[in-house]
């Protein structure tokens, strides 16, 4: 099993930010980073990143290479923002896009890794939606985009800006992929 995680944006992408100057992808990388150690403590399991810390890395970059290694799941992992993004608003909680024309295996990702996100970080429930977003429409695989709470809410800023919220983010993409896809753990080393 080929997996391409996707800290969306990029290292020096202009923008994306919360109104008090977090990076989304400072929040993106440490999830993507956090769920990388996870998904490979599963058998017979391979995870890619899309992204790099030293340059930004274009949406045809990442599809491409998604495509090149013929990966079985993209999974893109973003911070949500409202309105201009300039300014702090009480939009909230937590939602997960596919595209409309997917096989039926991506809605079922999608509802899965976003049943995980909600009960475990107990934020609104925004549900599963479509969207025509480039690294769903040009992967050629079941492709995902997760937005893990919104950096203009003061409160979800917060929570966004915190290890145990990452890590908790990373659980709950992971324990979807797993369930999708039947992952089975390592034996442990003694």
């Amino acid at each position: 099993m080929k997996i391409m995680l996707d800290a969306g944006h990029g290292y020096n992408t202009p923008g994306k930010r919360s109104p008090d100057g977090m990076s989304e992808y400072d929040f993106n990388r440490a999830v993507a980073s956090h769920a990388k150690a996870l998904l490979e403590t599963y058998k017979d399991v391979t995870v890619y990143f899309a992204h790099s810390d030293t340059r930004d890395v274009t949406l045809q970059e990442r599809t491409d290479a998604a495509n090149h290694l013929q990966v079985n799941a993209y999974v893109a992992i973003h911070a949500n923002a409202s309105g201009s993004g300039t300014t702090w608003n009480d939009a909230s909680g937590i939602e997960t896009y596919v595209m409309p024309s997917r096989p039926k295996e991506a809605t079922e990702l999608a509802q899965k890794i976003q049943n995980y996100l909600v009960t475990m970080t107990e934020l609104k429930n925004r549900g599963v939606k479509t969207a025509d977003f480039h690294v769903l429409r040009e992967t050629h695989m079941t492709a995902v985009l997760c937005e893990c709470g919104f950096m203009t809410n003061k409160t979800e800023d917060a929570l966004l800006r915190t290890d145990p919220y990452r890590e908790k983010c990373a659980e709950a993409i992971v324990k979807g992929i797993a369930e999708q896809y039947k992952l089975v753990k390592l034996a442990p080393f003694r």
